[in-house]
């Protein structure tokens, strides 16, 4: 099991150190992602590949889960751009940038991950360690389309497939580099967790999301095409932050609510600390990630419908305007 929490967005897979240099060849068009988590007075980095020289750019999806700003560095230039989410799909731990006033950046270049074979040289490039500089490390693919199972501090459990396995040692901030072929092509995107995490029959192996699936999922979301799994653009807000019903002893329907962001939609509303989300837009409440995924069909300014019940057993229900918050 993969944690997908804490405050440094990491690599899976670290194991025994392989020295690290920098090669600056292999570092084109690689860039360090850093996120401020306000909600949770937090912060993450990680690491973003540039895809067009106007700044749209590639990461994991963890890595910007939950931030309220975002800033992206040119490692070669010290340059700092801001930045905004053009969507995401979480279920594959993919996520698209854009950043703002860019232009002629250097881009990473997009090889063919249908090409991988296994015992084949790889290098990765990423922000190890969450620095802000970038280090580079060797290894070779030990296996291809793996399947892992991820959990995250909602209760929810993921599961990321088709993924390219090798042995190069990946460090915490590593999340969303490039895994390099000979050429310097791209073949994987460093798919990752969190520091702390741990999962089942490792071996301490590392993984990377196949770059033939992140493009697929970047060019849709580039397109403006929203999907059962992919999210354009803003993000529907409550501002709620719950948790399974066990602890609410509510018969296992409903998501306890376990605070309420101060002026959020949720607050004006008359949601309140220890009430149960039973229903959303008529949809009944039952998983542990069941209110994150409805919302995600949603966006800024809709309106959704929800029902809860306060400590006293009271029920409620009110029409909800959602506000803008930040990616899930």
């Amino acid at each position: 099991m993969l944690a997908l929490s804490g405050a440094i967005a990491a690599a899976v897979g670290v194991h025994a150190a392989i020295a690290r240099t920098s090669k600056a060849a292999v570092q084109t068009g690689v860039v360090v992602v850093r996120t401020n988590l306000a909600y949770e007075n937090g912060a993450a980095a990680g690491t973003g590949m540039v895809l067009t020289s106007s700044g749209e750019v590639l990461t994991n999806n963890h890595v910007i889960r939950g931030a309220t700003t975002i800033d992206v560095i040119v490692p070669q230039t010290k340059k700092t751009y801001a930045a905004r989410v053009l969507g995401y799909d979480v279920t594959a731990d993919v996520a698209l940038l854009r950043l703002r006033n860019a232009s002629g950046l250097a881009t990473v270049s997009i090889g063919r991950s249908a090409k991988a074979t296994r015992g084949q040289s790889v290098t990765a490039v990423g922000n190890a360690g969450g620095t802000g500089s970038l280090a580079v490390t060797t290894g070779t693919i030990t296996g291809l389309h793996r399947t892992i199972t991820v959990g995250d501090d909602r209760g929810g459990t993921v599961q990321l497939r088709n993924l390219v396995e090798t042995n190069a040692s990946l460090q915490p901030g590593d999340s969303g580099g490039p895994l390099l072929d000979g050429a310097n092509d791209v073949i994987g995107m460093d798919s990752a967790a969190a520091a702390g995490f741990t999962f089942r029959h490792s071996g301490g192996a590392a993984y990377a999301i196949p770059i033939d699936t992140a493009m697929t999922i970047a060019k849709q979301i580039a397109a403006g095409r929203s999907s059962a799994f992919v999210h354009v653009g803003g993000t529907g807000f409550l501002g709620v932050d719950v948790q399974p019903s066990g602890s609410f002893d509510s018969g296992g329907v409903g998501e306890g609510v376990l605070g309420v962001v101060p002026g959020s939609p949720a607050e004006k509303a008359g949601i309140v600390a220890g009430d149960l989300i039973t229903a959303v837009n008529g949809h009944v409440v039952h998983s542990p990630t069941a209110v994150v995924a409805l919302l995600l069909q949603r966006r800024p300014g809709d309106t959704v419908t929800v029902r809860w019940v306060d400590r006293s057993t009271a029920a409620h229900t009110a029409s909800i305007t959602l506000a803008s918050g930040p990616p899930q």
